[in-house]
């Protein structure tokens, strides 16, 4: 997807980009199985998705202390930046056309 408005942004799957948009953009905590629920998703298919955005450094996971049967999504700085370059990105090629 991002790859058709800037070749040097990563190229991200709709689920992909959709957990991002989903874990910026909602107040945390950010849980797989909350994750897979919001979304209508399997818990695999969420981890899938988190592995590659995690291997970005776009988010990271850790053992929740109160749960530890639970993994908490975290947001990073580089996935912050990348939403930032993708939205300013997409806003120039809407004002191309």
């Amino acid at each position: 997807m991002a790859t058709a408005l800037r070749k040097d942004l990563p190229d991200l799957t709709w689920r992909q980009f959709t957990l991002l948009l989903q874990i910026y953009t909602s107040p945390p905590p950010h849980t797989v199985r909350g994750l897979a629920k919001d979304l209508k998703m399997s818990k695999p298919a969420v981890t899938r998705a988190l592995d590659r955005l995690e291997k970005l450094e776009f988010l990271r996971r850790k053992i929740d202390e109160n749960d530890r049967r639970s993994i908490l999504v975290q947001r990073t700085v580089a996935g912050s930046v990348f939403l930032r370059e993708f939205a300013d990105m997409a806003s120039g090629q809407a004002k191309e056309l």
